[in-house]
């Protein structure tokens, strides 16, 4: 490109489209093949692009006896916006399919980033609130459990928003969202204890599983699987200081109950049967719906991410019932998760990411951080190496979930293109005559039978 002023506008839109990105949870290496593709398409070849985690820097060398040009651009949003993340892709497809040229896509990216979200953020609260009480119901709780759990998960956003404008940093936010979903479901069984029976640690549980879903396990994953190290021990390193937030805070809540006198009962989990299994796959449904819906992804998406969600549990519930470990029924039902999501999101024209990290959440490991924490607590630590066995257990199931979806993801994408490829080849079920026709020659071809 002659025109200099051009390519600075270029770089500062890839940058731009990649800040979009990066913060609402893509891997680093879907990041770079985006900004790459942009720049190609708008005719700036050659370009290096280097990711890390809180930066951007994008650059390119029109010549050998020429110095680069190299732009620079910082990252520091880190609020889930499934939105403005579908807006950009869309954006990205129009640039690269010729139907938007460098102004257009550089007014409408300011648009998608400048104006605000179609749902008011009390809407988001509130889909929160409707998510734990969905996993309060996958976790076999009964409708106090529900009404308990989404309650405080709607008073831990409020709080949690406080803190984010007080410019709390992230650790201090999971902690207090702890102790608030422990002291919560504390004081309700002791509210409730005249006239109902109320199972705190379902209520406990539920919250973290909440407070786990804002955490990028998957782009910290998929980073270190495809060799972007740096941004991806940094990702590794935030999703641990989160949950190690979680962590100290249920702690914390447990020890400060046990001295006010609120004391939680013993951990009691539900058996699933048949009609389990349907109140574990409806929760499940429930809660991935509605943290799609919290986390602004478009309304025409949240049916098929609560069916995902809901088959997701129900056949790792199943396979847990059969007899096959946790994190292998976990990591299997991930991986299908992870296949599915890709024609999902295709269909919907949403990315991918949409579809998989809402369709996942019911299968994050709440309720083993939970049982760990009670073990490691209970009768003055005799119970501590089982404690410690569902804390490991925790994060197997963790990184299988992750795994599991990214490998879904890699075996989709060859299967559908080869998929499209057979289906434009064939004519049809024939059984007998022509299926395909051959050119011969320049403008002569064989009779095609269709």
């Amino acid at each position: 490109m002659d025109d200099l002023r051009t390519l600075h506008r270029t770089l500062d839109l890839c940058l731009k489209v990649g800040e979009v990105l990066l913060s609402s949870g893509a891997g680093a290496a879907d990041v770079v093949a985006t900004m790459r593709a942009l720049a190609r398409t708008l005719g700036v070849r050659h370009t290096q692009v280097d990711v890390t985690f809180t930066s951007l820097a994008m650059s390119v060398q029109q010549g050998p006896d020429e110095p680069p040009v190299v732009q620079l651009r910082a990252v520091t949003q880190r609020d889930i916006d499934y939105e403005d993340l579908t807006r950009v892709d869309h954006l990205v497809r129009d640039v690269i399919a010729g139907d938007t040229d460098l102004e257009g896509a550089r007014t409408e990216l300011a648009q998608i980033v400048s104006s605000g979200h179609a749902r008011p953020r009390w809407a988001a609260t509130l889909g929160l609130g409707v998510m734990c009480g969905g996993v309060g119901l996958q976790l076999g709780g009964s409708l106090v459990v529900v009404l308990v759990a989404t309650v405080a998960a709607i008073c831990i956003d409020r709080l949690q928003m406080l803190m984010t404008r007080r410019r709390l940093p992230g650790f201090y936010q999971q902690v207090a969202g702890g102790v608030v979903a422990t002291v919560l479901a504390a004081l309700g069984t002791r509210l409730a204890e005249p006239w109902v029976h109320l199972n705190a640690s379902l209520v406990v549980t539920a919250n973290i599983i909440v407070l786990l879903a804002g955490i990028g396990f998957m782009g910290a994953i998929q980073d270190a699987l495809s060799g972007f190290f740096v941004t991806g021990g940094a990702r590794i390193l935030e999703a641990v200081l989160a949950t190690a937030g979680i962590i100290a805070g249920v702690s914390g809540g447990l020890s400060l109950c046990a001295a006010v006198g609120l004391e939680i009962p013993t951990l009691t989990l539900p058996r699933f049967d048949l009609v389990g299994v349907t109140a574990v796959a409806v929760g499940g449904a429930v809660g991935a719906a509605a943290f799609a819906f919290a986390s602004y992804a478009p309304l025409r998406t949240l049916l098929p991410v609560g069916v995902l969600g809901g088959l997701g549990i129900a056949a790792t519930e199943a396979m847990s019932e059969a007899g096959a470990g946790r994190t292998f029924a976990v990591g299997l039902s991930a991986f299908v998760i992870g296949l599915f999501g890709y024609t999902v999101g295709r269909r919907f024209r949403v990315p991918p990411l949409v579809v998989v990290v809402s369709a996942v959440v019911p299968l994050l490991p709440g309720l083993s951080i939970y049982r760990g924490l009670f073990l490691l607590g209970e009768d003055g630590g005799q119970q501590a190496a089982q404690g410690l066995l569902a804390m490991v257990t925790a994060a197997s199931v963790a990184i299988a979930l992750a795994s599991g979806v990214i490998l879904g993801e890699y075996v989709a994408q060859p299967v559908m293109r080869e998929a499209r490829r057979v289906e434009a080849r064939l004519a049809g079920p024939r059984l007998v005559g022509v299926t395909r026709a051959r050119r011969r020659g320049r403008g002569r071809t064989r009779e095609r039978a269709e």
